[in-house]
């Protein structure tokens, strides 16, 4: 394919790839329509070279700001339902917020009958959504920040009301929209008098927005990874907790994505029995929410107190990013982890085709 990132060099003897397993055709999805555009290029860009190092071929799709998919950076890409993606034998999106990690493009992918890295439709849809999630896991009893969700016409109709509801939490809160990621939209309030601005900027981007409590400990994250064994069965691991260092009032767009903006400590400097409850909730927050193949899960610890703050299905994966130094920093090295979530990938699509619909 012209212009496609091949790697037939890294490939070992008869056409299998590093590590021994078949050499697989991947599609990188990257880009999208949300703010995240550029983020997510950078994302794609990195699991790319990773895939190649692994011994893949790769194909490379940006879906533009407009929502056209293109191949190689070249032409559009002509899609039918039914008949998968340019060849690929799985796709691997990398496509952060919505019209990417919010169950959209999985429907898409699972129209087109792709093998898929990452979580389907639903648990997409859930984890995207802040409040939903955080209503999901305080059904199942996981202890989680204290937060107050709050829709744009609730706030047109009730601003009373709506505020009354967030300064209940106390100060300073934090205020994001609902279906964004990346820091993108929030604000850290630490005066009543500057909720409804901040409330005002998060509908800018959202038709729904969430005020969460100031939590007391450090922010720690941890990444969960399925694999499969040796008998085709998959097994999930919880990383090494790892600890978000930073020199700023809070955990902002440029701390993420600026060389520099933070340090990650592992492992999170913190007692062995909250690392270890730190690494069940993720596992637990994981598998009620339907996720599959990767997510990062991010948590406050005060002591012995942790506390569940949200789920990330697609994470970011650029150099700076967390997710691929905690798997790193628990044995994972970077071409084996997207490997291994291809081929994860590819079990769970051959186990869904088996089923009778």
């Amino acid at each position: 394919m012209a212009g496609s990132d091949t790697a037939r060099h890294a490939q070992g003897p008869s056409g299998t790839a590093r590590g021994g397993g078949d050499t697989l055709h991947v599609a990188v999805l990257g880009g999208g329509r949300s703010s995240e555009h550029d983020v997510s290029l950078a994302s794609a860009g990195a699991v790319r070279e990773a895939l190649l190092e692994a011994g893949h071929e790769v194909q490379r799709i940006e879906i533009g700001r407009d929502g056209v998919w293109r191949r190689d950076g070249a032409g559009e890409l002509s899609l039918s339902p039914g008949r998968g993606l340019g060849g690929a034998d799985v796709a691997f999106p990398v496509l952060h917020g919505p019209f990417g990690e919010d169950g959209t493009l999985q429907g898409a992918l699972e129209t087109l009958d792709v093998p898929y890295v990452g979580a389907g439709v639903a648990a997409s849809a859930v984890c995207m959504d802040k409040v939903l999630f955080k209503d999901l896991m305080g059904a199942l009893g996981v202890p989680q920040v204290r937060y107050a969700g709050i829709v744009a016409a609730r706030w047109r109709e009730d601003r009373d009301g709506a505020l009354a509801d967030a300064t209940a939490l106390g100060l300073p809160v934090f205020v994001k929209p609902a279906h964004l990621g990346s820091s993108v939209g929030i604000a850290r309030v630490t005066r009543a008098e500057d909720l409804p601005g901040a409330l005002a900027v998060a509908f800018e981007h959202d038709d729904r927005a969430i005020v969460e409590a100031a939590a007391p400990g450090i922010e720690v994250e941890c990444g969960v990874l399925e694999r499969l064994d040796g008998g085709g069965v998959t097994r999930l691991l919880a990383s090494e907790p790892g600890e978000i260092s930073l020199d700023r009032d809070f955990y902002d767009y440029e701390a993420k994505y600026s060389a520099g903006g933070m340090e990650l400590v592992v492992p999170a400097r913190v007692s062995a029995s909250a690392r270890e409850r730190v690494r069940e909730l993720a596992v637990r927050a994981f598998r009620a929410s339907g996720c599959a193949g990767l997510a990062r899960v991010d948590f406050f610890v005060d002591g012995e107190l942790v506390l569940l703050n949200e789920l990330n299905t697609i994470p970011g994966f650029t150099p700076t990013s967390v997710y691929p130094k905690l798997l790193a920093a628990s044995g994972v090295a970077y071409p084996e982890l997207v490997d291994g979530l291809c081929r994860v990938a590819l079990a769970r699509h051959a186990a869904q085709s088996a089923r009778r619909h």
